[in-house]
C-alpha cells in the first residue's frame, strides 16, 4: 500500500488549475497551425491567427487564455493500492479553491442552480469524477470546462432502430444548432452507450484524447472522421465568420448498453480546450 499526502494532492490540483488555464495544449496548437494551411478565405485565417497569439500571450504574461476560466472538472483515477493520507475528496476541492484564487482565475460557481444563485466565491464545487483502476498511482485530470460552449452540449436517448444515421443526423443537428455561440473552431466529444447519465460521462471524457487520436474500433474511427468532415462543411468556420474549420476534432468513446436504448451525448468546447494532468 503506498500513502499520498493530502498536502501533494493540493499542490498539484492548484498547479494543474493555473496551467490549464494559462497555457493551450499543445495538439490544440498543432490542429490550429494544420487549420490555418487549409483556409483559403482571409478572414478565416485571420482569425485563426488571431486564437494562435491569443493563446502565446496567455502563455507569456500568465493570464488566462479565456475570461470563463470555467468550472473544475476533474476525472480522477484511483489505484487500488492507494491510500490517501486525510479526505482525497476534501484535498481536490481545496487545490481548486487555492488555484483559483492564487492564479486570479474567474470564479463562476453558483451555490444554487434556480434560486440563490449566489457566487461561491473560489470556484468550488468542483465536478468530480472517480475511478478505480489496478496499481499504486493517483492521475489527476483537470479540465476547466467553460460555459459558452458547454450550453451548446446536448444529449438524446435515441432507439436502436435509429441506427448509425440517426447518430449521425443528431451530432450534426447539435453542432449546426451551436453555431457561432461555442466559439468555434470547437472540439467535439461523443459519447455513445451505456445510460443516461453515464453518456454524458462519455462525451466529456472524450474531449480529453489527443486530437488526431482516434477510436480504436475502426468503424468507430470511420465514424469519428465522417462526422469531422461533414461538420467542417458545414461552413461554420472560425468564430462563425465562415470557413473550412467549424471543428479541430470529433472523438468518440462508447460503452455497452441496454437493448432497449442507444443513448447519445454531444459535448461541445470551444478551441480553448483545456485540460492538464499529473500522475502522483
Amino acid at each position: 500500500m503506498r500513502e499520498i499526502k493530502q498536502e501533494d494532492i493540493i499542490q498539484a490540483v492548484k498547479t494543474l488549475c493555473i496551467e490549464a488555464n494559462y497555457q493551450l495544449p499543445q495538439d490544440v496548437r498543432n490542429a490550429i497551425d494544420q487549420a490555418s494551411q487549409i483556409e483559403d478565405g482571409q478572414l478565416a485565417k485571420q482569425t485563426l491567427s488571431i486564437l494562435k497569439e491569443n493563446a502565446k500571450m496567455a502563455q507569456s504574461l500568465s493570464v488566462p487564455i479565456c475570461q470563463d476560466t470555467g468550472m473544475a472538472c476533474l476525472f480522477v483515477e484511483i489505484g487500488q493500492d492507494v491510500h490517501v493520507q486525510g479526505s482525497l475528496q476534501e484535498a481536490l476541492q481545496e487545490g481548486v479553491r487555492q488555484g483559483y484564487q492564487e492564479g486570479y482565475l474567474r470564479k463562476s460557481v453558483v451555490d444554487d442552480p434556480v434560486f440563490d444563485r449566489i457566487n461561491t466565491k473560489d470556484n468550488t464545487p468542483a465536478l468530480i469524477h472517480y475511478e478505480i483502476v489496478e496499481g499504486d498511482k493517483l492521475k489527476i485530470i483537470v479540465a476547466p470546462k467553460g460555459f459558452g460552449s458547454e450550453n451548446m452540449s446536448q444529449v438524446k436517448m435515441l432507439k436502436p432502430s435509429d441506427g448509425i444515421e440517426g447518430i449521425k443526423d443528431f451530432v450534426l443537428k447539435v453542432v449546426e444548432e451551436a453555431g457561432p455561440n461555442a466559439c468555434p473552431p470547437m472540439v467535439i466529444g461523443v459519447g455513445i452507450g451505456g445510460s443516461f447519465d453515464y453518456v454524458t460521462y462519455l462525451a466529456k471524457k472524450a474531449m480529453l484524447r489527443d486530437i488526431g487520436t482516434h477510436h480504436s474500433d475502426l468503424r468507430y474511427q470511420q465514424l469519428e472522421e465522417e462526422l469531422l468532415e461533414k461538420i467542417n462543411q458545414l461552413g461554420i468556420g472560425p468564430a462563425g465568420y465562415g470557413g473550412k474549420t467549424t471543428a479541430l476534432s470529433l472523438n468518440i468513446e462508447t460503452y455497452p448498453t441496454h437493448i432497449a436504448g442507444m443513448p447519445v451525448a454531444v459535448s461541445i468546447c470551444c478551441h480553448v480546450a483545456r485540460h492538464k494532468e499529473v500522475i502522483l
